[in-house]
């Protein structure tokens, strides 16, 4: 019996589990937004909103706490120095699990989390690659410059015709 567990085992046992939500971390660390099964998902939640917790006071000892958990330092870096800056003034919640339907294979039930603070579409800002200047394989003269080369091809035709006729 079940009787006062609190965690989702997902059907795994503990190494395995452990390996697995170690993982699925880094991914939302290093992506801001993964894909998986809403359980795994609600599973994640609780596993990583500690360690954002933990890396807003960007001391030794949290650095060391949060790579144990980890064991991927380039994870350890993007979230100290990127991810928790970001989220420095918020009281908790960092993460927002959307439900996205059912998978076609097996109908499991899959979701999107993500976290909240790196979402343009909700918090309405503007990433840089937004603002690029877009591209395209058209000319860029406007009609007004075509018709002033126009003019400029009539008058050197007017000349040279001129040149001919002495």
């Amino acid at each position: 019996m079940r009787h006062g567990k609190k965690f989702n085992h997902l059907g795994r046992k503990k190494g395995h589990r452990k390996a697995l939500l170690k993982n699925l971390s880094i991914a939302l660390i290093e992506h801001k937004r993964i894909r998986t099964t809403l359980a795994k998902a609600k599973a994640l939640r609780v596993h990583i909103e500690p360690m954002i917790t933990k890396s807003k006071d960007n001391t030794t000892h949290s650095r060391r706490v949060v790579f144990s958990y980890l064991q991927n330092k380039h994870a350890v870096k993007e979230l100290f120095e990127n991810i928790a800056p970001t989220v420095g003034d918020r009281p908790g919640g960092y993460t927002r699990v959307i439900r996205t339907g059912f998978r076609r294979s097996d109908g499991s039930e899959m979701a999107l989390i993500e976290l909240v603070d790196y979402n343009t579409v909700y918090t309405g800002k503007i990433e840089k690659e937004d603002t690029k200047k877009k591209r395209t394989r058209r000319s860029r003269r406007s009609k007004k410059d075509e018709t002033s080369n126009e003019n400029v091809e009539n008058t050197n035709e007017e000349v040279s015709e001129d040149n001919t006729e002495e």
